[in-house]
């Protein structure tokens, strides 16, 4: 074989160019955090990523989509630089979700935010020229369940089931620590049986679609890593940013106790390395193709196949918020008419009561005056005065 033969043409040093490209553009990573409020997204955060991204309010924007002032989407973004290489961070937050009383509808502007940015971004596509696109896509959804220790409220069954058509949802149960360890796992299993990969066949209407990250691989040793990181869903975390000397004498983040410290990273006590890992370190370039993929393709498929080339979304029946304010508005008008109906009969009927009284008082007054008559003439005929003319 000849020397050039056996050194090829180049075509293995790809991977090579490919990697530089990569490691000049970066990459754009958004994650949704999605929960009630008081359950820990802000410090978890904080904790994921090292570094007080949520501190910072100058970051911070508003994206003007509220329903009767219930819930906000909150923008925060930020740069993260590691080894050269950069990701442009992009953070959701839904302060305000589930504060309320009642509840109802108070989960639209989140569905209304991820289908806003699969629009936004297909309406880009179809410009001549695509160059600075502004891309906001959820690549994941954290949905933080508050951990008391029984089963999913209704509100988290009904929201994640629509988030886990719409974005890639990674369930999570916030503040671990608050549940003994045999709570947390009874809770676990409690939890996972509305998941639709735990479940070959779907459990009546509540099957819930969540994440799963490829599980088969060439690499043994990767295949055992990404089973374990599903077979941990949902996600037990502990959120701390604070530092915290153990009895062994080590610093840890973690949060202190009476009875001893809860640590962040310890698998024992919480899954937040396997979060991280799944998040960050092993399949944020899967959550992203998944996104483009899966979840944009599916939603473009369905926009495409119902509206012509170019033609802005129909919102009147994408948004069932529409469809229950025509719903109400229908009935407040056919109230209205009914009301005016019988308001109307009531009148009539007052009218022709009126009517049948003075008919009758008229008849009366006749009667009186034809009796007058008769007594006046008999009068005239007792005293020989002659009949009365008239």
């Amino acid at each position: 074989m000849s020397p050039s033969a056996s050194s090829g043409v180049g075509v293995a040093h790809l991977p090579n160019q490919r990697h530089k490209i990569v490691s000049k553009r970066g990459a754009n990573f958004t994650l949704m955090v999605c929960g009630e409020s008081g359950v820990g997204k802000t410090t978890f955060v904080n904790t994921l990523f090292t570094t007080g991204i949520k501190d910072d309010k100058n970051l911070n924007k508003r994206h003007a989509k509220q329903i009767e002032k219930t819930v906000e989407i909150e923008i925060t973004k930020a740069e993260l630089e590691e080894k050269n290489f950069k990701v442009k961070l992009t953070i959701i937050d839904t302060p305000g979700f589930g504060d309320y009383v009642n509840n109802h509808n108070s989960w639209m502007p989140i569905y209304e935010f991820l289908d806003d940015q699969h629009e936004s971004f297909m309406a880009q596509e179809q410009q001549p020229t695509r160059k600075g696109a502004i891309d906001l896509r959820v690549h994941a959804c954290l949905y933080f369940i508050r951990p008391s220790g029984h089963s999913l409220k209704a509100l988290d069954i009904e929201v994640m089931k629509h988030l886990g058509s719409r974005v890639n949802l990674i369930p999570v149960i916030a503040k671990a620590d608050t549940l003994t360890p045999k709570d947390l796992a009874q809770y676990k299993l409690n939890v996972s049986l509305f998941f639709l990969f735990w479940t070959p066949l779907p459990r009546l209407h509540n099957h819930i679609q969540v994440y799963s990250c490829p599980i088969d691989s060439e690499d043994e040793e990767i295949t055992e890593v990404n089973k374990s990181i599903m077979a941990s869903m949902p996600f037990a975390i502990i959120g701390s940013t604070q530092d915290v000397t153990t009895s062994d004498g080590r610093t840890v983040k973690g949060r202190e106790y009476s009875w001893g410290v809860a640590e962040v990273e310890n698998e024992d006590h919480c899954d937040f390395k396997k979060l991280r890992k799944l998040l960050v370190r092993s399949h944020m370039h899967d959550l992203i193709s998944t996104t483009e993929e899966n979840h944009y393709e599916s939603y473009r498929q369905s926009q495409m196949g119902t509206r012509k080339f170019g033609e802005p979304k129909f919102q009147k029946y994408e948004n069932p918020k529409f469809k229950e304010d025509e719903d109400e508005l229908r009935l407040n008008f056919t109230k209205q008419v009914k009301d005016e109906e019988n308001r109307f009969r009531q009148w009539e009927a007052q009218l022709v009561s009126e009517r049948d009284r003075l008919n009758k008082d008229l008849e009366e007054q006749h009667a009186q005056i034809k009796a007058m008559e008769t007594e006046l003439e008999h009068m005239y005929q007792l005293h020989g005065r002659g009949t009365i003319r008239r």
